[in-house]
This record gives C-alpha cells, structure tokens and sequence, in this order.
C-alpha cells in the first residue's frame, strides 16, 4: 500500500534506507554497521589462534559435508521402511518415532508450531533458532576479517514466523582469497553450530554441579506444574513443590527415574498386592461380574470412585473376582506377581490384582509426607500432564523452575544448533554447503579437472543431487507431522 502510493513511496523507502530495515512478503529483515567494531575486534584478536581454530572448521566442514549426505540418505531409507512396512493402524502409533528421526537428523523444518510443537515450547524453540543462527553467521563473519575480506554488517531477519541472521561480505574480496581460505570462511558457521552444541552439552551434563550451591539433585522428582485436566490433579493428587520419590516399588530419584518407572509399568502387567483371606473376606462385598468389551472383567458400580474390581485365583478357583476398597487394600500390602509372594507366618492370603481395562494400570505414587496418590490411567497421561524437575532448592525462595528452563534450553540449543550444522552443510544451492563444496572442488580438482566450466559442471550435478536429498526429508518430514 506504502509504495503504490505516490506520495508516500519516496518517504516510505527513505525510512527503510535509513534504519537498514527490508519488507518483503513473508521475510523481514535488520542490517546494521553498529557491531563492525565488534567483529573487527573479534577477527584480529590472536591471529595464530583463530588461524588454527577456523583450520579445524575447515576441515570439520568438509567432514561434515560428506557426513550429512550419508546422514540424509540413511535417515531417508530409514523413514521409507517404516512407512512401507508398518500395519495401516500401527503407523500413527509410530508416527511420532518417525518424525523424531527426522528431526533428529537436523530438518527442523520439519518442526510445524502448534502441531508437533507445545506452544509452551515455542519461547524456547525460537529463542534457540535466533541464537544458533546468531552464533553461526559471528562465526562467517569473524572468520572473513580473519581472512582480510570486509565485513559490511550483521542483522537480523524473520522468515514467516522463523527467525535467523546473517552477515553482509564484500563478494569482491572473497572471490580474489584462495579456495582454502574460501573454506575457512564458509564452514566457520556450521564449525561455530557444532562448537554451541558441544558446549550447551557440557552445561546441560555439568548442571547438578553448577546449580549444586543453590539446588541438590538424587533425592527424587520435584512436581513444578499439574495440567488442569491432568488426572493427577485433586485433592489428593499431586500439588507444585511435592518431591516424588517413589512409583508402584519403582524408587524414583530424578526425572530419569520418573520416566522409565512409568515406561516399564506401561510394558509389564499390572502388579498385584497381598491380601490375607481374613481380610478379603472383611473388605469385599457381593457385586455383579459382567465383562467390558475389551474382554477384561468389572465387578464393581460404575458409580464407584474408592472402589477398584480385583481378581484373585484360590486352589478351589482360579478366578475369582472381589470389589474392594482400593486404598485400604493398597497401604497396608506389599508388591506381588503370585500367591506364592505373599505366603508368610502360615496365614493364608492371595495376590489380588486390580482388574483394569487394557493399558490401564493402578499406580501407587509416594510423595512424603502427603498421603500416597493413587491413579488409575495409562501411565503416559501422567507423564504428559506432570512436569517435573530433578533440582531440589536448597532455600525456599529460590525459583523451582530456573533449573528447568536452563535444562530445557540447553536441549534445543543442542538439537537445533545441530541441525543448523548438519542442514547448512549439506551441498544444497542456496546453502553454505554449495559455498563449501565449489571451494572444495577448487582446491582439490583443479590439476585434475583443467577446465574451469567442467568442475563446475561437477559441481552443479552434486548440488542438483544433494538438493533432491534434502527436499525428500524436507516434504517427508512435512508429510509425517501434517498427515492425519
């Protein structure tokens, strides 16, 4: 509208000229001359070091130009086979297996917000993208100076919603340097990727010792959030600030510990729990016994909020089938598989197991000094809907969450600045792979292949094939998360 419009055109473009900004559909962009000090400070402190340093990108770039060739290739057979393989209705089960691989692999294109992405996560996920591109272009930027090509500017810029940065170098004199420092140059923004992933690593494995004067870890599972419509929420639920510590006779010391407590009693049948003949006799009540769809056994009313069906066999019968008072039978039993578990003192008693739908699983979680939370669910609700954190604070008006938020961080920093590393390095046009392989080429063909027009046919057929590589990933990855 600003530039159909005579008088306003001229005014419009002047504002843009004068504060480095660029408007486009979909793309918005900042440049700026405010940090070339910056980078000129940067690109001429110890020359030695950042001689060797940006040698090292060198070849950690070519290495991982080839690398992510393979790594694309074999992250695509990979998806192919599970698609072509998997039955029609286990493939939405495993769908989210898939796009992990694919993500994994560095696309995080195929990251879509608000489809496979929380929006609780979208601060982080942006946030990480904005400081792995920043990290990136310091390092093209830094690594040119350092090569005696001028710097013109940094800036900042948005893709539709995806942020990015880039710098501003003199073509010029970066055609006039050798292919070597060609390479320098063009692999310092995956080298400086890998370096930030490397180093988020290291905080995120160093953390309990970092954070130790302030938070102790080891001693269990500190509840920071319950979902509304979490079914861990209640009364006699899970509260923010309750320290888990135990899952069934899981001991829970971390969040680690909290996951793969719940993932096994996903895999494995429900437990059962030793109840004398005394007592069964005490506590059951006669009840109807029809049999739910799935084919597993009800015996109590649906009205019932304390009251669980559990089944038990005897010598005389091998099911039999008790409406009891969960937790009575719960806190005063322990753990068992078989009546042979529960035989002590010669008294007689069974190994009553609760009578639950497929996948549904009774699950005794301790929290001291609170009552024991039972619930009744698929284990994986109350991992989704429960956020938990590993750091305990050491005084009470330390935050509960800034551990989560630097570990959190830290894992999309690790994740995306890696698939800034593996995406750009691929020899794709428009990428600093197609950069690094023309300077690769030139280095390394140029006594062999004497015409200059022949190499860069080779290299135009690589990048036509690394490109299709990456476009597959690109729309499968796309495909996967978006099918529905």
């Amino acid at each position: 509208v600003l530039q159909s419009s005579n008088s306003l055109k001229a005014s419009y473009e002047d504002w843009l000229l004068t504060y480095g900004l660029s408007v486009s559909p979909f793309h918005m962009r900042w440049q700026t001359a405010l940090f070339n000090r910056q980078f000129y400070n940067w690109g001429r402190w110890k020359p030695r070091f950042l001689y060797l340093w940006f040698s090292i990108g060198m070849v950690f770039g070519i290495v991982a130009m080839f690398g992510s060739v393979i790594l694309l290739g074999k992250t695509l057979m990979q998806t192919l086979t599970q698609m072509l393989t998997d039955a029609p209705k286990a493939q939405n089960d495993r769908m989210l297996q898939v796009v992990v691989s694919v993500l994994s692999s560095g696309l995080y294109l195929g990251v879509v917000p608000g489809v496979n992405l929380p929006v609780s996560q979208l601060t982080y996920f942006f946030s990480a993208i904005l400081v792995s591109g920043v990290i990136h272009e310091v390092g093209h930027g830094v690594a040119a100076i350092r090569e005696q090509v001028r710097f013109n500017g940094f800036g900042i810029f948005i893709f539709i919603v995806y942020p990015g940065a880039f710098v501003d170098l003199f073509t010029t004199h970066l055609q006039l340097i050798s292919p070597v420092q060609q390479l320098r140059i063009f692999c310092a923004g995956v080298w400086h990727n890998f370096v930030l992933g490397v180093a988020s690593f290291m905080v995120l494995f160093l953390l309990p010792a970092i954070l130790f004067p302030f938070y102790y870890t080891g001693v269990g599972a500190l509840v920071t959030e319950v979902a509304e419509d979490s079914p861990a929420n209640g009364p006699r639920g899970l509260f923010v600030g309750d320290l888990v510590t135990n899952l069934q006779d899981c001991p829970v010391y971390s969040v680690e510990d909290w996951n793969s407590c719940l993932g096994d009693i996903s895999e494995k049948s429900q437990v059962g729990y030793c109840v004398s003949a005394a007592t069964l006799q005490q506590l059951s009540f006669p009840a109807r016994v029809y049999r739910r769809l799935d084919g597993t056994v009800e015996c109590c009313s649906n009205n019932s909020l304390t009251d669980i069906c559990f089944s038990y066999s005897s010598n005389l019968d091998s099911h039999l089938y008790a409406c009891l008072p969960a937790r009575k039978v719960i806190e005063t039993s322990k753990v068992c598989r078989t009546n042979m578990d529960c035989q002590k003192d010669f008294v007689q008693s069974f190994c009553v197991t609760p009578s639950l739908e497929n996948q549904t699983r009774l699950i005794r979680v301790k929290h001291p000094p609170h009552i024991d939370m039972l619930y009744v669910g698929h284990p994986m609700h109350l991992q989704y809907t429960v956020s938990l954190s590993s750091f305990v604070p050491r005084q009470n008006f330390l935050s509960i969450d800034l551990p989560v938020v630097i570990e959190t961080f830290c894992k999309y920093l690790i994740s995306l600045s890696g698939a800034l590393a593996v995406i750009n390095a691929v020899p794709c046009f428009a990428l600093d792979g197609q950069w690094i392989l023309n300077s690769f080429l030139e280095a390394t063909l140029s006594s062999l292949i004497v015409e200059k027009q022949n190499r860069e046919l080779v290299g135009f057929l690589i990048l036509l094939a690394g490109s299709a590589l990456l476009a597959a990933n690109v729309a499968l990855g796309l495909w996967l998360v978006t099918a529905r």
